[in-house]
């Protein structure tokens, strides 16, 4: 036998003993893993689920905050090692996907688990016809907002399980779940505080828990006590954060790991779990720190834990998907640049004595009030350079074609005019005037404050000032003006401020659909935004943010395996991706296909100030 027949036998026997190994520990390490959620499982009292032998699952990892180009980032830095294993053995395809305006968790999950988020201006906003402040991160905010959206067609967690989520999607099990925090079911059968008992009482996980917390804690202090030392001015943990960095990155994500696990042995047919340390830690500390690195690293762990259960199909056969709702743009506070808020800015403009106040009581205007606005306009048309001068001689004309206020219309309460609410969402805010319930338009807002829109748009940190006249969305900034109408330019002048954007057209079409929201702020800002550097001016104090447009924000990812043979470079909102699902997973199973999807009634929540 000549010496390449024998080296081709030699390879031969050493795959197939390669193979005979792989198989026995497979089965090994299926075995033990049987054994293992068996007995926790009896323990929960959660019985398997039923199985549709024709369906396949799926198991949906959504990384809060995390972009496209901040995840191959942290692959190509190695600090992904698993992940980037699955995307080199073609076990995963990255995708890029555009999230939409808002660029904001609540707008994004409830896209893509119920195809609808309609009306979701912000993580915050407030809504003057019933003097309700909305802010995303409470139960009875995040249920009304679920109540709203869903029942136009099933959440694609129908008969899954949510865990850690805004929205519950339909699921049938929901676990630290926002919209189901106030549902008495939440707590039944050991689905609630018994799930959590019976993790946290184990004594071994319970070790290993609080050695985890003490090394992330101390790590914390080194990061802290270092940034002072190097004399940067943003701090990388400030109050009580360091305790609820350990609480997220720690605690909870054990929790959601573990449960993550148990419903991949039940065959759970839709899981979906968000993790949240990776965008709070950005948020503080910037997306080129430690913390943010060691973030992304030790998701990776969980997701290969995760993956590994999943690969040993002990109960039926899943599709791994690992996303996220949005990414995030680095950014610098409004108030460390300019020594104020936003909202401290706008009182100071609308509290200035910049027009003349004319007696309260007669509501509508008279020819002689309307000619001394337009004359005060002309006035600050000649006082300001162009291109500033576009936006105030454009809305010199929409104060000339409406000089009267319509009957129809709510009559404003001058007494109120200098209530101003100002809602920031990272670089995104919206500013409501409280005169009226209804919506002022920019010809009403202009009448009450000549000089306040113009005044804004020259702001160096404002990028965009955007209001409504009638149908017509008005784009105000430093560089032009544009007019839209169903998406389209209608009208132009000066330099297209959104041509600094990779995708314009796009942008327009997003502004156009949030300034229509029946929700939305009387005027709706962006912070500025520099394509150079890639960053934004922020309204909150965040040196990563999201919610508005420019940059990373708008786009996040998608790992799916290839055999699903999707196509996401359409995706162009949040509420495309529900298509993906659905048609992918929510098949009918053949006894339920006659059954009707219940509406959803709609949620109440009572006016906080």
């Amino acid at each position: 036998m000549d010496r390449p027949m024998l080296a081709a036998r030699v390879r031969r026997y050493v795959q197939w003993l390669v193979r005979q190994a792989v198989d026995i520990f497979a089965a090994l390490t299926g075995f033990y893993y049987s054994k293992k959620y068996a007995m926790l499982t009896r323990r929960l009292g959660r019985p398997v689920a039923e199985q549709h032998p024709t369906s396949r699952g799926f198991v949906a990892i959504e990384i809060d905050g995390l972009s496209y180009d901040q995840l191959q980032h942290a692959i190509d830095e190695g600090h992904m090692p698993y992940l980037a294993g699955q995307l080199r053995r073609g076990r995963l395809l990255l995708s890029r996907w555009r999230c939409g305006l808002p660029s904001t968790t609540p707008a994004a999950q409830a896209g893509i688990l119920f195809g609808n988020n309609h009306d979701i201006p912000g993580f915050r906003w407030y809504e003057k016809d019933s003097s309700l402040s909305v802010v995303c991160k409470l139960p009875a905010a995040t249920k009304l907002l679920q109540d709203r959206v869903a029942g136009r067609q099933p959440g694609i967690l129908r008969g899954g399980s949510s865990y850690f989520n805004m929205f519950d999607g339909d699921a049938s099990l929901s676990l630290f779940t926002l919209s189901a925090l106030n549902r008495q079911r939440l707590f039944a059968s050991s689905r609630g505080l018994g799930f959590f008992f019976l993790f946290i009482l184990n004594p071994l996980r319970t070790v290993k828990l609080l050695l985890l917390s003490v090394w992330d804690y101390a790590s914390d202090v080194v990061q802290r006590i270092s940034a002072r030392l190097r004399g940067e001015r943003r701090l990388p943990f400030q109050g009580i954060f360091p305790l609820l960095r350990v609480a997220s990155n720690v605690l909870f994500g054990e929790i959601q790991t573990f449960a993550v696990l148990m419903d991949i042995y039940r065959g759970v047919p839709a899981i979906y779990t968000t993790y949240y340390g990776f965008d709070e830690t950005a948020h503080h500390c910037g997306l080129d720190s430690g913390p943010t690195r060691h973030a992304l690293s030790e998701l990776d762990k969980r997701l290969r834990r995760i993956d590994r259960l999943r690969r040993a199909r002990l109960s039926r056969d899943y599709d791994l998907l690992v996303l996220a709702d949005h990414g995030q743009t680095a950014s610098e506070p409004f108030s460390r640049r300019y020594g104020q808020t936003l909202g401290q800015f706008i009182r100071g403009c609308v509290g200035g004595g910049l027009i003349l106040q004319e007696p309260a009581g007669d509501e509508q205007q008279s020819v002689f009030q309307a000619h001394y606005l337009i004359q005060e306009l002309l006035g600050l048309e000649s006082q300001v350079a162009e291109p500033v001068a576009i936006a105030a001689r454009r809305i010199r004309e929409l104060v000339t074609q409406r000089a009267t206020i319509s009957d129809e219309e709510p009559p404003l309460d001058l007494g109120r005019r200098s209530d101003v609410v100002v809602k920031n969402s990272g670089s995104l805010a919206h500013i409501y005037f409280n005169v009226s319930t209804a919506r002022l338009q920019i010809s009403e807002i202009t009448a009450l404050f000549p000089d306040l829109v113009v005044t804004l748009a020259s702001h160096p940190g404002i990028w965009l000032v955007i209001g409504m006249e009638g149908e017509h969305v008005h784009l105000f900034s430093r560089d032009g003006t544009l007019t839209l109408q169903d998406g389209q330019i209608v009208s132009a002048e000066g330099a297209n401020p959104l041509q600094c954007l990779p995708e314009p057209e796009h942008a327009l079409r997003e502004l156009a659909t949030a300034a229509g929201y029946p929700h939305s702020g009387d005027l709706i800002l962006l912070g500025r935004y520099d394509p150079e550097s890639s960053t934004v001016v922020c309204f909150e104090d965040q040196w990563a943010s999201h919610g508005g447009l420019g940059g990373p924000q708008d786009y996040p990812f998608m790992l799916h395996p290839p055999h699903l043979g999707w196509d996401l470079s359409q995706v162009c909102n949040a509420r495309d991706m529900y298509a993906f699902f659905a048609q992918t997973y929510l098949q009918p199973a053949p006894d339920t296909a006659g059954d009707a999807l219940e509406p959803v009634g709609s949620g109440v929540l009572d006016p906080t100030p």
